[in-house]
């Protein structure tokens, strides 16, 4: 099992983003979370297997449909005690 953070940013807010994020980690088969930051990103927690995680930050550089992602910044993360994939 592997697990990545990851920060995107542009218009990630208001427009589905982390809803998108969680239909597509379930997908997928990936635990985690998704939550609004403060200065306007959207982060992601995701562990699962690694080929899936490459498939996730995929998305997540497109985003939904309404969102327009500028920046995607992937950092490493140890693996969490996680059940499915929840809302921050």
């Amino acid at each position: 099992m592997q697990a990545a953070r990851f920060f995107v940013s542009g218009r990630v807010q208001g427009v589905g983003f982390r809803a998108g994020a969680r239909q597509q980690a379930l997908a997928l088969g990936l635990n985690g979370y998704a939550r609004n930051v403060a200065d306007g990103r959207v982060e992601t927690f995701v562990q699962g297997d690694p080929a899936d995680i490459e498939a996730f930050a995929h998305w997540l550089r497109r985003g939904p449909s309404l969102a327009r992602v500028e920046n995607v910044q992937r950092m490493p993360a140890a693996t969490e005690e996680s059940i499915g994939f929840g809302f921050g």
